[in-house]
């Protein structure tokens, strides 16, 4: 029988700004990455971006394709709401053998391995997760149109409007404020942009919004608070009590490290690896699975 702990596996992390897409074969990782990759709002273009990156993992590991398709693989893709979207991809992807789930498990995985902790993720989009006693919980990832606070699409769309308060003279027309009305092209052109920008697109703009809070900006300050804001609102509800574990994870959420309250401060650790780590752990005991199911 085939070592379920050396056999080869496949490893799928795709969001709203990239998908990466690993290949394990003993101690060797091989990695590509391409580009967005959430089935609800584009679907075949997120099909297509992990079909792009299979190929260029089966030129960079000198398999064909066929081969690499023939390995079990695990998928975490953000935008899979449920069962429904998730056996669609199943069989859009061109795997053999493939366990398809939303991206917000192998982020959960990555941070805290087989540790207990809660994890508060924000990149493009956000969720919040608790693991106790070995059983996870996840709430949130439903997208930027009903969900994801705190997260760099939540963060670039807010610090639009706040920078129109500004502009209306409802807020303090910091440098951060004159920074978008400047590139943007004035209200008129805050306005247009939001009209037409994609959720990657709001998150573009998060980085100006944190860096100019690292730079004592008064009003990205105030926004960076009022999202830390809505996650110790949610860690709270999921049980989160002085001496638990917090990692936050995601392009734009260690940058709430400061903004949190002194005790959610103390319990904050660094997180194990990420979401492309816990993946390729989700992928193995997938293909341990299989295995055992082969005899």
């Amino acid at each position: 029988m085939t070592n379920a702990k050396t056999y080869p596996i496949i490893a799928v992390d795709g969001g709203g700004t990239r998908c990466r897409i690993a290949l394990k074969r003993g101690q060797d990782t091989t990695v590509v990455e391409t580009g967005s990759a959430n089935v609800t709002s584009n679907f075949d273009g997120a099909v297509a971006e992990i079909e792009a990156g299979l190929n260029a993992l089966a030129e960079h590991s000198a398999m064909s394709l066929p081969r690499l398709t023939a390995i079990p693989a695990y998928v975490g893709l953000a935008g899979v709401t449920g069962p429904a979207i998730a056996e669609r991809l199943t069989q859009a992807l061109p795997f053999d053998r493939v366990v398809v789930e939303d991206d917000r498990p192998a982020a959960l995985r990555g941070a805290l391995g087989a540790q207990d902790g809660f994890v508060a993720h924000c990149g493009t989009g956000s969720f919040i997760a608790a693991q106790i006693d070995g059983q996870r919980r996840i709430v949130g990832g439903w997208g930027p149109v009903l969900g994801d606070p705190a997260s760099a699409q939540w963060v670039g769309r807010h610090a639009l409007s706040y920078t129109l308060d500004a502009a209306d003279g409802l807020a303090p027309n910091t440098g951060m404020a004159q920074h978008f009305l400047s590139t943007l092209g004035g209200t008129a052109g805050v306005v247009a942009f939001a009209a037409s920008a994609r959720p990657a697109d709001f998150g573009a703009l998060a980085p100006v919004v944190t860096d100019h809070a690292e730079a004592g900006d008064a009003l990205a300050i105030a926004l960076m608070g009022d999202a830390a804001g809505l996650l110790v609102r949610l860690l709270t509800k999921m049980g989160w009590t002085p001496g638990k574990t917090i990692c936050l994870t995601g392009g734009i959420g260690p940058s709430y490290a400061t903004h949190l309250p002194a005790q959610m401060q103390m319990d904050l650790k660094a997180p194990l690896g990420e979401p492309l780590s816990g993946a390729l752990s989700l992928a193995r005991e997938f293909s341990t699975e299989v295995t055992l199911e082969r005899g």
